[in-house]
């Protein structure tokens, strides 16, 4: 699903060896903590949505600045394989917490999975139909006569007709082309189709990178159906025997992403450093320039029932999923909640 274009040469990804920090609070260190006592530290694994972009900087930049080594962890990050896959591996005891995008999550938890929900950072979800700007595209009713790429089985592909009957356009009027995941960016291009679904906040910087063509999109939350994007997920049994370090990585991502807000430059220095590929510098800095501003107000990875509801809601009404409407079976309030 990610195109990552101009990737610079592969460099060994740092696990930081913390010393001398307090276990999972270290604010307040707990003696009696099962886990690991004060001054000790943990080895933990988080496998991310796709191979690196914008999007992640902050990880590699709590890493460097020590946000998580404050918390008692040394974190080992990991490129994932799409979300999907990233969600398998932590059900299946492989990777301690995922970075995946909330849609499929939901997904594997109604087949079984065992696996939670513990906060959505991207809250203004980054679902969109991508274009270059030159179509002059700016509301839905601009798509009639259009042909959109998208791909069978994503939530995104589900979701469009119906958000396109909310905008007041027949699903009928716009031309829908099958086209894998991997393929989008692409098709775009060769001018194949005349738009894209897709998250723009990764899409967008990689084509006009490719091209140095402006984009521009119609993002479904600016018209009226928004759905929840990537956070941290766990497995139950970490919930359920460590509540204490799913509440220091929340601790440490959100003083990531709210440091990284402050200095983007040095975010982006910082993944450049760590990472193991990255995208072009002017990419990347796009990259994460659009995923701060789907942060949403307050805390990031703070939710609200609300949000979680609206997005369960609008995936169970418009696409194959057939979980129960009971936020609580996805998302473990205790560590990210209003």
């Amino acid at each position: 699903m990610k195109n990552i274009a101009k990737a610079i040469a592969p460099l060994a990804l740092v696990a930081l060896v913390a010393t001398g920090c307090a276990s999972g609070n270290a604010s307040e260190p707990q003696a009696d903590d099962a886990s690991n006592g004060p001054g000790e530290v943990v080895d933990v694994t988080l496998t991310l949505n796709w191979v690196p972009y914008g999007e992640h900087a902050p990880f590699y930049y709590g890493v460097q600045e020590g946000f998580f080594e404050d918390e008692g962890i040394n974190l080992t990050i990991q490129p994932g394989n799409g979300s999907g896959n990233t969600i398998q591996q932590v059900a299946q005891g492989n990777t301690d917490f995922g970075w995946a995008d909330t849609a499929p999550l939901l997904k594997g938890i109604a087949t079984g999975m065992p696996v939670k929900s513990v906060g959505v950072y991207l809250q203004d979800g980054p679902s969109s139909v991508q274009f270059f700007a030159d179509q002059g595209i700016s509301e839905p009713s601009d798509l009639v006569g259009k042909t959109v790429g998208g791909t069978p089985g994503d939530a995104m592909y589900g979701t469009f007709p119906a958000w396109l009957e909310l905008n007041g356009v027949d699903p009928a009027d716009v031309t829908v082309v099958n086209v894998d995941a991997s393929g989008k960016i692409a098709a775009l291009i060769e001018g194949r189709v005349d738009a894209i679904q897709g998250f723009f906040h990764d899409q967008s910087p990689t084509i006009t990178g490719q091209t140095d063509k402006e984009m521009d999109s119609l993002r479904f939350g600016d018209f009226g159906m928004n759905i929840l994007g990537t956070g941290l997920l766990t497995h139950n049994d970490t919930i359920a025997e460590d509540p204490e370090l799913v509440a220091a990585m929340m601790r440490a991502l959100a003083k990531s992403f709210t440091e990284a807000q402050a200095d983007p430059e040095a975010a982006a220095a910082a993944m450049f450093l760590l990472a193991e590929q990255s995208p072009a510098r002017d990419v990347l800095i796009a990259q994460q320039e659009l995923t701060f501003g789907l942060l949403g107000d307050g805390t990031p990875g703070v939710n609200t029932e609300e949000q979680w509801t609206e997005t369960i809601e609008a995936l169970k009404e418009n696409t194959d999923f057939a979980g129960e409407v009971d936020v609580p079976l996805y998302w473990a309030s205790d560590f990210g909640a209003e």
